[in-house]
């Protein structure tokens, strides 16, 4: 610096300019630096991405999955325990706290996954697994007990991580039942798409589902995800950057107009053509805060064993277990598979810390009482928009932290906006099919079993169950069981229980 003070008066014009230049050159070489290792950090440019692409990816994840803020309270707020308490202590749902909970827990595991993991994967409490909670779990117990469960099955998880036997299990997975997995995951996801946007429903008698209402596409919310489905649709073919993130938004702008228009309403059985979760409305406010903290006193880990029958509870934490086990391992094989992070041997980098990541997910979740925490499908539609670093996950993970103060803003968002970026991402995970050889029996069956099951039972990890019995059980009976790897075989058993848990209680009593 002392060379631009040479011969110059202090005050001087010229000595502030010199010193502005030189403030300025110092400014830009530490953003220069930042830059950098943050990309080495992350590995932005090793992986082929950019600075932009991960950050469209991240608010891309978010607002596929910031449903889940309003969702798991409805689920698990909404519900009493045996007591007749809610979460909370309270004699009255307090959905808010919970949305604030729900939104902090996700919000500090992803950014985890993004430093630690390193992967483009969003984490937050599990659909599935938070009404296993509700309906089967709290219903015997308090809420305290239920979530100390939760808590206790994520601590077994992450034990099994640190001893190396969940990354032993991952590795022991043939590759093509992993492409299995990644294409039923595919299916699973565009049918949450299709059933959380009203175009198709269930239906009391009759076939299983059937197309929007009674038949027909006759609803205003149907209407917005069609025209969404066909816009991103085309821009994905087009191969427009921030092809999903533009639909999202731009399908929330048109759902917000026909609401203000045609006023459609929430969703009933008195009016089956209103919106599936959130009424596309600016909201009255904008700002509200609830202290997610106060829930982190509110579980009690061995409370269960001794309110209910032991091995009744046993039963319950090994099948929070095996779900959470098996519906992370098929999501970060699909996802990742996406990212273009699969391997040739169908491992991923940092496999133990992404396992670990998530197992802790699971005990924070207990801990924070909103139910396991877990990596979500939603994640593919980042990566369907570019991401393929942790950097993503940071930015989708901040975003879930400002969701606890602008919660009413996260409500503006309608399945319907969300569902086009699910059912578009099913697609480009569908492609993989190619990759199973289908003319070999032996992995073919297993396959398609898994590949179908997934989307017909609503559950990943029914899907992976019945392609890993079916994989060991076609070995044996051809006479190669040699080849099956020993973990297969305990895995397959495990399953095979998992399956049976209802006769096993009937037979016990329990």
């Amino acid at each position: 610096m002392s060379r631009f003070l040479i011969g110059l008066p202090i005050g001087s014009r010229s000595h502030h300019c010199h010193f502005s230049q030189f403030t300025h050159a110092v400014t830009l070489r530490v953003v220069s630096d930042t830059r950098n290792a943050i990309d080495r950090f992350f590995a932005i440019s090793a992986r082929g991405s950019t600075f932009s692409r991960e950050i469209r990816g991240g608010l891309a994840t978010f607002f596929t999955m910031a449903y889940i803020v309003v969702l798991n309270p409805l689920i698990i707020g909404t519900g009493k325990d045996v007591t007749g308490q809610y979460i909370g202590d309270g004699t009255a749902p307090n959905v808010a706290l919970v949305a604030a909970g729900t939104a902090f827990v996700a919000g500090i595991m992803t950014i985890l996954m993004g430093v630690i993991g390193k992967v483009p994967f969003a984490m937050a409490a599990g659909l599935g697994l938070n009404a296993f909670v509700t309906f089967s779990i709290a219903s015997v117990m308090t809420w305290e007990e239920a979530m100390g469960l939760v808590f206790l099955e994520g601590v077994i998880i992450a034990v099994l991580v640190l001893t190396g036997l969940r990354t032993a299990v991952f590795h022991a997975i043939p590759a093509q039942l992993k492409t299995a997995i990644s294409v039923g995951i595919g299916l699973f996801i565009a049918l949450i798409g299709f059933v959380d946007a009203g175009f198709v429903r269930r239906v009391p008698a009759g076939p299983p589902l059937e197309m929007g209402i009674a038949g027909s596409l006759t609803s205003w919310p149907i209407f917005v995800f069609i025209v969404g489905l066909l816009a991103t649709a085309a821009m994905v073919a087009r191969k427009v950057k921030g092809a999903i993130l533009i639909g999202i938004i731009g399908t929330t702008i048109l759902a917000i107009i026909v609401e203000l228009l045609a006023k459609a309403g929430n969703f009933s059985a008195e009016n089956p053509g209103g919106w599936q979760l959130n009424r596309p409305v600016i909201p009255s406010e904008i700002f509200g805060f609830h202290n997610p903290l106060v829930l982190f006193t509110e579980f009690d880990p061995f409370g269960g064993f001794i309110r209910i029958d032991v091995l009744l509870a046993a039963l319950l934490v090994f099948t929070l277990l095996i779900t959470d086990f098996f519906d992370t391992m098929g999501t970060i094989v699909g996802v990742g598979r996406q990212a273009n992070l699969v391997q040739e041997d169908g491992t991923l980098p940092r496999t133990r810390e992404i396992l670990l990541v998530d197992s802790l997910g699971a005990a924070a979740g207990g801990a924070g009482s909103v139910s396991s925490n877990t990596t979500y499908i939603e994640s593919a539609a980042g990566v369907g928009e570019g991401a393929r670093t942790g950097l993503a996950s940071v930015v989708t993970g901040l975003l879930f932290l400002v969701a606890i103060f602008f919660a009413p803003l996260v409500q503006v968002v309608p399945y319907e906006a969300a569902a086009p970026a699910l059912v578009l991402v099913g697609f480009l995970m569908m492609t993989a099919v190619r990759d199973i050889d289908w003319s070999d029996y032996e992995i073919s069956i297993p396959a398609f079993l898994t590949i179908v099951i997934m989307p017909f039972t609503y559950s990943i990890s029914n899907g992976i169950g019945a392609g890993f019995i079916a994989y060991v059980l076609i070995k044996v009976v051809r006479g190669r069981s040699r080849e099956i790897h020993p973990l297969l075989w305990g895995v397959a058993v495990l399953f095979a229980l998992y399956f049976a848990i209802g006769p096993i209680r009937v037979l016990l009593g329990l």
